[in-house]
């Protein structure tokens, strides 16, 4: 049984039921809470498993279910809100609108480079490297590129592996930040 754990980077309690792991939560405690992950679950893990839960963010409301989602690529099976911590340096080139140490959520199942309100950027959660960066992004044919809101900071262009679309660099697109003070 390890060995089946390990290969699914798994722990014994990812197989319990929630309800068992964190007390009993009624389904709108569980609707209103978002997981906060490493960079790499959120870029890489369909599923969240407990294990990977680093807090859970409380929110209020059913403040996401209003969302709409527009897939560049099939991610129904994956959770669809998570959230991240920014680090100083990541935000750096969007001050100040994310600030260091912000909770960044993002929606996986709106992965698309196309803005969600039309006259206005697209705000999203792009995969560089092994973490997430936040940027406005635009599709430019085979590029993506990431405009910081810093303007000392420069426009990156991201191309994606020959075998890969380039809107699969799209983690997710940014729903709410909420920077610390």
């Amino acid at each position: 049984m390890d060995l089946v754990l390990n290969a699914q980077s798994m722990e014994a309690e990812d197989l319990l039921p929630s309800s068992a792991r964190h007390g009993s939560v009624s389904v709108e405690e569980e609707m209103s809470a978002v997981p906060v992950v490493s960079h790499s679950s959120a870029l890489s893990d369909p599923v969240i498993h407990p294990s990977a839960v680093l807090a859970m963010m409380p929110l209020g409301g059913g403040a996401l279910l209003s969302f709409r989602t527009r897939k560049a690529t099939n991610r129904s099976a994956w959770q669809r809100f998570i959230a991240v911590r920014i680090s100083p340096e990541d935000a750096l080139p969007m001050e100040p609108l994310i600030l260091p140490g912000a909770l960044v959520v993002i929606d996986r199942h709106y992965n698309s480079p196309v803005p969600y309100r039309l006259g206005r950027p697209a705000l999203c959660a792009v995969r560089q490297g092994a973490h997430v960066a936040i940027r406005y992004v635009e599709s430019l044919d085979d590029k993506l590129a990431l405009r910081p809101l810093n303007l000392a900071f420069p426009i990156e262009l991201l191309q994606s592996e020959p075998d890969r679309r380039v809107q699969q660099l799209i983690a997710g697109r940014v729903v709410l930040v909420l920077n610390q003070t």
